[in-house]
């Protein structure tokens, strides 16, 4: 089994504990989508701005490892044409359901993003990425096949852990690891990884992730920064995660 199977597996049984990011929006909710109020978040604790995305009516959306049910039913609510690619069964069927219960279509790909997207060049008007490549080894390919699928002029929104994270223990009082935390070159740390149930995740330095986006093509256009949203680092208004906005080709100065 591979870290990514692994990790796809952790996550199923993450969602069936009741995970946070795994449990699906209310009737109630969708319903208020309906009449334009909303909110969906790529980091835990701050809400991405609605002038992020504009107008979402007839645009073609990917989710991308952003199954469970949370933000795809609010893009269709708004008028989206959705695609959700993620690697979790739990997590797609949550979409299935969703979409089965509120009477949407939504494109539902069971699939691993590290590898090539299984979309034809220029495809989607908008891309959203919720934080999740923590999961993953290496970024700069996802990045680099988000520009490949975009359209020109299009938006990838991404949410991202900066690292920080990963240096302490689980009551993040106490400094236990090193960076890069990756548990494939660490036999300790892969062992603790599984022993813990924390499925196999790895940090990233802003270097990897606004410099990936950079060097795929993407321009950055605005960001903002988020904490944890509990926990010892958020009570000391420490952030952890950044959230980023970037355009696909020209981006024209914006007040």
């Amino acid at each position: 089994m591979n870290y990514q199977e692994i990790n796809a597996k952790t996550i199923d049984e993450w969602c069936l504990d009741g995970w946070e990011w795994g449990k699906p929006i209310s009737h109630e909710i969708y319903e208020k989508a309906l009449k334009g109020d909303w909110k969906v978040y790529l980091t835990p604790a701050k809400y991405v701005p609605h002038d992020w995305f504009g107008n979402l009516k007839g645009k073609k959306v990917l989710g991308l490892a952003s199954g469970g049910g949370q933000q795809i039913p609010i893009f269709s609510a708004l008028g989206a044409e959705c695609t959700v690619l993620d690697y979790s069964e739990k997590q797609c069927e949550s979409e299935r359901l969703i979409a089965e219960r509120e009477g949407y279509f939504v494109k539902i790909i069971r699939a691993d993003m590290t590898q090539m997207l299984p979309f034809d060049d220029e495809t989607f008007d908008l891309i959203f990425h919720p934080v999740s490549n923590c999961y993953v080894e290496k970024v700069e390919p996802i990045f680099q096949e988000c520009y490949r699928i975009l359209k020109k002029g299009g938006v990838f929104l991404g949410g991202f852990d900066i690292g920080i994270n990963y240096i302490f223990d689980d009551d993040e009082e106490r400094i236990a690891y090193t960076l890069p935390f990756n548990p494939l070159k660490d036999a300790q740390l892969y062992e603790a990884s599984v022993k813990n149930h924390w499925g196999i995740q790895f940090s990233h330095t802003l270097e990897e992730q606004i410099g990936g986006q950079l060097k795929a093509g993407f321009q950055l256009t605005h960001l903002y920064e988020d904490t944890n949203g509990s926990g010892n680092l958020h009570d000391h208004n420490i952030p952890s995660f950044i959230a980023t906005r970037a355009v696909k080709g020209e981006v024209k100065n914006e007040q």
